[in-house]
């Protein structure tokens, strides 16, 4: 499994609560729904901050 710092944590969650509260927005605009995608938003805007998350496959 793959180690995450404790900041790609906390923006992880961040995201997951914006998807649940219908706020988060994908790239195109569109509203997202999946959990997955959430997911990769969270870890996209922690690798730009700077965190520690494992590079894209």
């Amino acid at each position: 499994m793959a180690e995450y710092s404790k900041k790609a944590s906390v923006k992880v969650e961040e995201t997951m609560h914006e998807m649940k509260e219908g706020k988060l927005k994908s790239g195109s605009g569109a509203k997202v729904t999946s959990k997955k995608q959430a997911i990769a938003i969270g870890l996209s805007e922690a690798r730009k901050a700077g965190a520690k998350v494992p590079k894209k496959k």
